[in-house]
């Protein structure tokens, strides 16, 4: 059940007037569950045996670690967890991805051998929520956090409508004890929340699918080399349609949550006005990169030792962090250049980071500049669908190609150009700025007149019942 459908709407309207009736807590909640469960179930109905499977592992595993003291018996149910949760993983997800690479590697050796045909579904979101019911045992393991003290509440936990199939990755120490006590959106909640559902279906109905997608699928769709500008316009916009079809999921998500008076962490905080990687990866996709940190990076060593090992742990989290995104070499690649890209800013950071003028305008905004920039060198490797695509796709951008024939029309080209600008504007005018407060401070008739505006532009954008991006993470 896609968030830009009619189906929806008349779904949360539904779960919405249920969530408001003069009902008993336990009640809301069996509501909710089955929501939740329904609103999964649109996509492919057997997939929600993997949601009780993962749940009752958790659930399990979690409540007999709480009981035991022997270390030998909590890391065997740490490991169960761990095997439950990422062996579907690894099965859907990469399954023939391995065997693809397995054939290949015996064909180097000289071994003819080919795998049997592979008919696996990935299902929707598995990756989101698999961290999310990971996060949970880890944390009963390292003695973080106490295991839920209703099966009902962990249950709505895992599979929690709004955040359930891209996120944001929630952390089971803020959303299960919400779950605890009765909770109902008041009506400066539900407007609120209504109020960001309409932004996130702005950002990914008229920007990311209307005004963008057609010059990136164009310039991405191309079989052979593209005019400079067209390649550059392309890739552009690809930055522009990922930022806003991402972000305008989770803000859907949040201001759903919301309405039902709960709370979602925020996923993104105007990450193009980043002045440098490690600021990108603390403002864009957040519950990820802080869960990687905190489950990976750190266990692994961090920063705590030496400069070299720090390096290594910094490239081995952003390559998993790519393969995380997908079963594709070109995942790895986008993650190997962001793990590069934090080593450089390290390195030069030592050497010349004490240098007065980046702490200057000028010397922040080249810093600005030359991170969106490279940014952008990766969001090749991202979207592209093989190396090759990629690679004609580099040659365009730093002229070492023929120049190849325009693929975008005038408006395709200025009206990408034009929303990269504007995203471009708000990012740097809200990266210091929360949205709520920017809100409270701006008067109600200019804010319901936005609204409007924006809900009035979905409604009338063709086109707009596209997939979200993530869906496929």
């Amino acid at each position: 059940m896609l968030f830009n459908s009619l189906t929806f709407v008349v779904f949360f309207a539904v779960v919405l007037a249920l969530h408001s009736a003069p009902i008993g807590w336990g009640a809301k909640k069996r509501n909710l569950l089955a929501a939740s469960y329904l609103f999964y179930a649109a996509w492919n109905p057997p997939f929600v045996v993997l949601l009780w499977l993962t749940t009752l592992v958790d659930w399990y595993a979690a409540r007999a670690m709480s009981r035991t003291e022997v270390p030998a018996r909590r890391r065997l149910l740490l490991v169960a967890s761990l095997v439950g949760n990422l062996g579907l993983l690894a099965y859907f997800k990469y399954g023939a991805f391995v065997l693809e690479n397995f054939a290949h590697a015996l064909a180097a050796l000289g071994v003819d051998y080919r795998p049997p045909a592979s008919d696996i579904v990935l299902p929707v979101g598995i990756s989101f929520y698999t961290f999310q019911t990971l996060s949970y045992t880890l944390d009963v393991y390292l003695r973080r956090a106490q295991p839920a003290a209703s099966f009902l509440d962990f249950a709505l936990f895992v599979t929690f409508f709004p955040h359930l199939v891209a996120g944001p990755i929630v952390r089971p120490a803020i959303l299960v004890p919400q779950f605890a006590e009765p909770r109902q959106g008041s009506r400066q909640q539900i407007g609120w929340g209504l109020l960001l559902m309409t932004l996130g279906l702005f950002e990914k109905v008229v920007l990311a699918d209307g005004l963008l997608a057609p010059a990136s699928d164009a310039v991405f769709g191309a079989a052979a080399p593209v005019a400079p500008l067209d390649a550059w316009a392309g890739v552009l916009a690809f930055s522009g349609q990922i930022f806003c079809d991402f972000a305008g999921y989770t803000t859907i998500a949040i201001g759903a949550a919301l309405a039902l008076g709960f709370t979602l962490t925020d996923n993104f905080r105007a990450p193009y006005a980043a002045v440098g990687f490690a600021d990108f990866w603390r403002r864009w996709h957040i519950s990820l990169s802080t869960w990687l940190r905190d489950y990976l990076y750190i266990p692994l060593g961090g920063n705590a030792g030496t400069a070299a090992r720090t390096y290594v742990n910094l490239m081995l989290t952003m390559l998993l962090g790519g393969l995380w995104h997908g079963a594709s070499w070109t995942f790895v690649v986008w993650g190997g250049l962001h793990g590069l890209y934090l080593v450089g800013e390290r390195l030069l950071a030592r050497r010349a980071g004490h240098q007065a003028v980046w702490r200057t305008v000028p010397g922040r905004l080249a810093l600005a500049l030359l991170t969106y920039l490279l940014v952008n060198v990766t969001w090749v490797f991202f979207r592209a669908r093989d190396f090759a695509g990629a690679r004609r796709l580099l040659a365009s951008m730093l002229f070492v190609a023929p120049a190849g024939a325009p693929v975008l029309t005038s408006w395709l080209l200025g009206s990408a150009l034009a929303t990269v600008a504007a995203i471009l504007a708000a990012h740097w005018t809200m990266r210091d700025r929360e949205l709520h407060l920017v809100a409270e401070r701006t008067p109600a008739a200019l804010v319901g007149a936005a609204c409007g505006v924006m809900l009035f532009l979905v409604v009338i954008t063709q086109g707009g019942s596209n997939g979200f991006i993530y869906f496929q993470f």
